[in-house]
């Protein structure tokens, strides 16, 4: 449903995959822009989706209480923190209901595969989906922005054996795979791994190794059934592009890219 004079989207919304930096001064620019894709911030109704962290018991209320002051920030009067935290949660019609009309869905960090089992096939994630084909913007960040991709790594990064699985995501940006603080994995789990997983990467697929405090985001989806789309880079460092077997490309702030 349209508010009065806001004409329908033809085309999916925006999209930003964020490597960190979710409700900080880092993603002004980055949210700015997206807003303004809405028509700016009057026009925006902001769901907080700060499920990835459900199983932590205190930061979901803390990533919503985040979100509010940073988009009160940006000029956003309608804000709608969420709790859909567990599979229950997103099916049930109480606390779902904050969702109904919303533009602009923002998936902050925690647990990827948490977000991906909560929402896949849910009440929830008809109504995100639904509004995203019409014209919503979906942001992801770290967690989120994994659980967005095509697909996702199976494990926890430091419990990489020998054999690295995938698994499906949700898809949003179906031809990615993520990789948040790229800056910072050869620290959390070793170079060698790192080497390991982007040695792996399936066929077909995009990696995307986004660095803290720094956003790829899309400006113009090409293909709606590839996901082919020109994408930008936001924010204050960089994004790792990794493609078959093709050398990475390292784009900055303002590069853009079409894969």
């Amino acid at each position: 449903m349209y508010l009065a004079g806001e004409q329908p989207h033809q085309t999916p919304g925006a999209i930003a995959l964020v490597g960190s930096g979710e409700y900080t001064e880092a993603m002004n620019e980055t949210d700015a822009y997206l807003l303004q894709t809405l028509g700016g911030p009057a026009a925006a109704r902001v769901a907080l989706l700060p499920t990835a962290s459900g199983l932590e018991p205190e930061s979901p209320a803390r990533w919503n209480a985040m979100g509010q002051r940073h988009f009160a920030a940006l000029g956003v009067q309608d804000i709608r923190p969420t709790m859909v935290l567990n599979a229950a949660d997103a099916a049930d019609p109480a606390v779902i209901e904050p969702l109904h009309g919303a533009n602009f869905f923002y998936f902050s960090g925690g647990n990827p595969q948490h977000t991906i089992e909560t929402l896949r096939g849910s009440p929830a994630w008809e109504i995100i989906r639904a509004a995203y084909e019409q014209g919503a913007v979906m942001a992801g960040c770290s967690a989120g922005a994994m659980a967005m991709a095509g697909q996702t790594l199976g494990v926890n990064f430091r419990l990489i054996g020998d054999k690295i699985t995938w698994k499906d995501a949700l898809g949003i940006a179906p031809q990615t795979i993520v990789f948040p603080h790229f800056d910072r994995m050869p620290g959390f789990i070793g170079a060698p791994i790192v080497r390991k997983i982007l040695g792996a990467i399936p066929p077909g697929k995009v990696a995307l190794g986004i660095d803290e405090d720094t956003a790829l985001v899309r400006l113009e989806l090409l293909d709606a059934q590839s996901g082919r789309a020109r994408w930008r880079v936001m924010g204050r460092q960089t994004v790792s592009l990794f493609e078959g077997v093709e050398p990475a490309r390292v784009l900055r702030a303002g590069d853009e890219v079409t894969f």
